[in-house]
C-alpha cells in the first residue's frame, strides 16, 4: 500500500511495483488508508508519507497501532524531511527512505517485507 498525498509520487512507486508483479493500493491520506484496511485489505507493507491532509501519517500510525487487527502490519516512512530518521523512531516503524526515492531502496524494502511478487 502506497499512502501518499502527491499522486506523482504514489502513482510512480505503484507503477514501478506494479511492472514488478505486485498488486498495489493507492491512497492519498491516512483516513483512505485506515478505510481500506479495516475494509479488509492486507498489504504485506505499508509506504506511508508523514505530511498529508485529512490524516497525517503521524494520526495515521496512532491509529492504527491502537487498532489490535492493524497494528502487526509493517509500516515504511516516506518522508522528504531531513530528520526522516528521527521522525520513524516518533512513530514507532524501524525503516525509512528519504525522498526524492531511489529505485532500488523502493524494491529492497518491498522486496524484503513482500517477497518476489505479491501484494503491496
Amino acid at each position: 500500500m502506497v499512502v501518499d498525498d502527491d499522486a506523482d509520487i504514489r502513482d510512480s512507486i505503484g507503477d514501478i511495483l506494479e511492472l514488478r508483479g505486485y498488486r498495489v493500493a493507492r491512497v492519498s491520506n491516512g483516513r483512505e488508508a485506515l478505510d481500506r484496511l479495516r475494509d479488509g485489505t492486507r498489504p504485506c507493507v505499508i509506504l506511508l508519507d508523514l505530511m498529508m491532509p485529512v490524516l497525517s501519517g503521524w494520526e495515521f500510525r496512532a491509529e492504527q497501532t491502537k487498532d489490535e487487527a492493524l497494528k502487526a502490519l509493517p509500516v515504511v516512512i516516506i518522508s522528504g524531511d531531513g530528520s526522516t530518521d528521527q521522525k520513524a523512531a516518533d512513530v514507532g516503524v524501524s525503516e525509512y527512505l528519504r525522498k526524492p526515492l531511489e529505485l532500488s531502496a523502493i524494491l529492497e524494502v518491498v522486496r524484503r517485507h513482500c517477497g518476489g511478487r505479491g501484494r503491496t
